[in-house]
C-alpha cells in the first residue's frame, strides 16, 4: 500500500517542505553555546569539562544551526578539533564581534559557582 497526494497539491507541500524549521535553542544549547562562545576556540572534552556531561548531541545540534563551527584542531595528542562561533551567531544575537560579548566579572563566577555547588548538594541529599 502507497499514500500519495493528489497533484494539484504538489506546489503547496513543496513550500511546506522547503520552509525553514524554527532553531529551538533548548536550555542545553544555550549553555553549550555560551562555553563555546566565551572560551573559544575550545575542544568538545573542555566544554564537557565545564558542564559535567557529554555534549556532541549539543555541539553537532549548534554546528547544524550555523551557530558554531570547526575553528582548527588543538596541537595535542589526537589532535582534537577546536569549536568558535559563527557570522550567523553574532547575526542572530545582534553582536558586531566577539568582543562585545560582556566580561565576566569573577566575583560573578565566584557566585555561579558557589549556586552550582549548593544545587549539586541539594540533589544529593534529595537523593538519598
Amino acid at each position: 500500500m502507497q499514500l500519495s497526494s493528489r497533484p494539484s497539491n504538489y506546489e503547496y507541500l513543496i513550500r511546506i517542505a522547503k520552509t525553514p524549521k524554527k532553531q529551538v535553542l533548548t536550555d542545553t544549547l544555550l549553555e553549550t553555546l555560551s562555553i563555546i562562545a566565551f572560551k573559544q576556540p575550545v575542544t568538545r572534552l573542555e566544554v564537557e569539562n565545564i558542564r559535567g556531561v557529554n555534549s556532541d548531541f549539543a555541539i553537532s545540534k549548534l554546528v547544524s544551526y550555523d551557530l558554531v563551527r570547526e575553528v582548527g584542531r588543538r596541537d595535542a595528542p589526537g589532535r582534537p578539533m577546536l569549536f568558535g562561533t559563527t557570522e550567523q551567531f553574532l547575526r542572530s544575537f545582534g553582536i558586531s564581534s566577539i568582543g562585545d560579548l560582556p566580561e565576566m566579572d569573577m566575583l560573578d563566577v565566584e557566585e555561579l559557582k558557589e549556586e552550582a555547588e549548593q544545587e549539586i548538594n541539594h540533589k544529593l541529599e534529595i537523593g538519598t
